[in-house]
């Protein structure tokens, strides 16, 4: 399965999508151009135990690394896994 990234300029999401069915999703929202806060991250029952949510959250790093964008994690998900990941720290805000 392969993450997709949407935005519309304002809020997007990291998922992963088969047909209509979105299985994972990773939420977000701007506040100003460089600044965006992780709000609710969430994994199908059926792909638990997977790592899915870890790799939503690499995902949105590797794009934010690229933008210049610094990141503030509301959700409880990304916000553990940030404190247990010191690799992903650098982009934290």
């Amino acid at each position: 399965m392969e993450i997709q990234h949407q935005y519309d300029g304002r809020k997007g999401s990291f998922f992963i999508e088969e047909g209509a069915r979105r299985f994972a999703e990773m939420v977000y929202v701007m506040a100003g151009s460089k600044k965006m806060i992780i709000e609710h991250t969430e994994v199908d029952d059926s792909l638990q135990g997977q790592g899915i949510g870890a790799k939503l959250l690499e995902a949105l790093v590797e794009y934010v690394r690229k933008e210049g964008i610094k990141v503030l994690p509301l959700c409880p998900f990304a916000k553990a896994t940030f404190k247990k990941r010191p690799d992903l720290q650098d982009v934290l805000n």
